[in-house]
């Protein structure tokens, strides 16, 4: 058998009010009282946790340097590991939501030094994940990053996040049912490698949200709490595989697509759960209804209209997703969906 190597978050907190336990996490890490420590923030992220963990850092007898988050891009990402190797920085703290944590897994990566997560925002499953999605590579998908060595989940500060945010947590999770399918398939059809724990893992995530969907939508903290844990359990199931199989299959082609075609339009994890939809049903699994009901339930856009992308643009979308990484065999095959099968299939389900 070939080499497998599993690089998993050494510490993960999560809870209430938590920021404060920062410090005590970076001694976990061996990360010493005198040592520099680098925070990457957007402006709004660093009023509402940067500044606070900046302050608990600072009191422990560490060095701050403020890096400042711009666009979810390549480019963006490297200066960022530029700044960050110039300081002398020997650990950076992602502190918001999927851009901010993105460019800080990416620019610590290429930097050589570890990092941390801090979500401000429980919007995809990137808080725990190896995987950076940025603007500027050949294809826009997933990069293999770093694993964050650790995780600081304040749900107090998460639960505060607008509610399109926390839905559109739930809609990336729902995408592991089809992402696990798709992962069988390949292993099934094209020999890849699959691994069972992993995937399990991964649909428990989906099964939690889907068990605990009300609760989650009122977000309150305790919804907001077994979200962020399915999140991290479905990041984890990514660090177990070696790769984003068990969490990302045709639903997120089809959301790259959608990217390309209509980009800023609808959020990540908006996108994923109507692309769950879709492929569900292509599966033959009767599932796609059960998802679909409750995303109308708890206010997720499951019609082209409510997600703001013209139906013939979701058309072109499922006639071109299976481009978008031809080497990850999914249900959508090496050929795609003609038009007039893209046509029907949005019909059939009601998305268009």
């Amino acid at each position: 058998m070939s080499l497998h190597e599993i690089k998993l978050p050494f510490i993960v907190v999560v809870g209430s009010r938590i920021l404060s336990r920062v410090p005590a996490v970076l001694d976990q890490m061996g990360v010493g009282s005198g040592e520099a420590v680098g925070i990457i923030a957007g402006r709004t992220t660093w009023e509402i946790a940067g500044k606070e963990v900046a302050g608990h850092l600072e009191e422990s007898g560490r060095r701050i340097v403020f890096f400042e988050a711009g666009e979810a891009s390549a480019g963006e990402a490297e200066r960022l590991a530029g700044l960050i190797k110039k300081s002398g920085v020997g650990v950076v703290l992602g502190v918001g939501g999927g851009r901010v944590i993105d460019l800080a897994k990416y620019s610590a990566s290429k930097a050589g030094v570890r990092m941390v997560s801090i979500p401000t925002a429980p919007s995809h499953d990137g808080i725990a994940s190896p995987f950076a999605s940025l603007k500027g590579f050949d294809r826009p998908t997933s990069v293999y990053a770093t694993t964050p060595s650790a995780i600081i989940a304040d749900t107090y500060v998460i639960s505060k996040a607008p509610k399109r945010l926390i839905l559109a947590g739930v809609g990336d999770l729902l995408g592991k049912f089809t992402a696990v399918k798709d992962w069988r398939l390949a292993h099934r059809l094209k020999g890849e490698y699959y691994g069972e724990y992993a995937a399990q893992l991964a649909l428990l995530s989906a099964k939690h949200v889907i068990r605990y969907h009300e609760l989650i939508a009122s977000g309150s903290e305790e919804g907001v709490r077994i979200l962020v844990e399915a999140l991290i359990s479905s990041g984890v199931a990514m660090c177990i595989a070696g790769s984003s199989r068990p969490a990302s299959g045709s639903e997120h082609l089809f959301s790259h697509a959608l990217d390309i075609l209509a980009p800023g339009r609808a959020l990540h994890g908006e996108q994923v759960a109507l692309g769950s939809i879709l492929m569900l049903y292509l599966y033959g699994d009767k599932r796609w209804r059960l998802v679909k009901n409750i995303m109308k339930k708890i206010g997720l856009p499951t019609t082209a209209d409510e997600i703001n992308i013209p139906p013939d643009v979701i058309v072109k979308a499922l006639t071109i997703a299976h481009k978008i990484r031809p080497e990850r065999y999914t249900i959508l095959g090496e050929n795609g969906l003609t038009e007039e099968a893209a046509k029907r299939l949005v019909k059939e389900t009601g998305v268009a």
